[in-house]
């Protein structure tokens, strides 16, 4: 039985009612959840299911978020609440907003990324380093000053093949093969496909900074971002 996410029309809810359709181990399946699995560069979600604390959020088989839990666990068949550690979440869908908007500063394919709570990276095709660290910072904190509204939409997985634009990321690929894709469009300065969880508009991400540029590998470069 696939779970519903509620997370992907809605990633500001913080808690819901869920019903246990399975518990293996320390895994807990429910019908529905707000907990996000850990895919895409961002980290699963913390928080608890009733008295019992979830440690990860992972993705199961069969379209499932499965719970990694300690503690007194929920039988089958309870109706539990399900409660995200709401600071981790929310620095989460920040810091995840503002690497969309990274990308767009740095108008480079996408090698990689990692999401974190503090620090956070993106990898780029870039030959050789940013001549300008500091003005692509002022872009950066420029659009996220600008209070762009962040949304997101539906295409087939047809209309994606025919804007394969839209695709920033060289490594990780849309899930495709379930007839849509999920965008998210900041505004008017970005829009690209992902499932992840998001900030509503981007004043609510705060000021910015970029880290370290790193070399890895030849034609490629990791750069570090923080909130300032």
């Amino acid at each position: 039985m696939p779970t519903t996410p509620l997370f992907r029309d809605d990633a500001t809810l913080q808690s819901c009612e869920a019903n246990v359709v399975s518990v293996d181990g320390t895994h807990v399946t429910l019908d529905r959840s707000v907990f996000y699995p850990a895919g895409g560069g961002q980290p699963g979600d913390t928080g608890t299911l009733g008295s019992a604390t979830v440690l990860d959020t992972i993705k199961g088989d069969n379209e499932t978020i499965v719970h990694v839990c300690e503690g007194p666990l929920p039988a089958v068949g309870d109706s539990v609440t399900a409660t995200l550690d709401w600071d981790r979440r929310y620095a989460l869908m920040r810091m995840h907003t503002a690497l969309h908007l990274l990308s767009v500063a740095i108008p480079l394919p996408v090698t990689g990324g990692a999401i974190g709570v503090e620090k956070s990276r993106l990898d780029f095709d870039m030959p050789d380093a940013p001549e300008d660290k500091q003005a692509i910072e002022d872009a950066l904190n420029a659009m996220i000053a600008a209070d762009h509204l962040v949304t997101t939409e539906w295409i087939t997985d047809e209309e994606l093949d025919a804007n394969p634009g839209l695709v920033k990321t060289m490594t990780v690929k849309p899930p495709k093969g379930q007839g849509r894709v999920r965008l998210v469009r900041i505004g008017d300065v970005d829009l690209q496909p992902c499932g992840g969880t998001h900030v509503t508009s981007t004043a609510e991400i705060g000021k910015v900074r970029l880290g370290k540029v790193e070399k890895k590998g030849k034609q490629n470069r990791r750069v570090s971002l923080h909130f300032a």
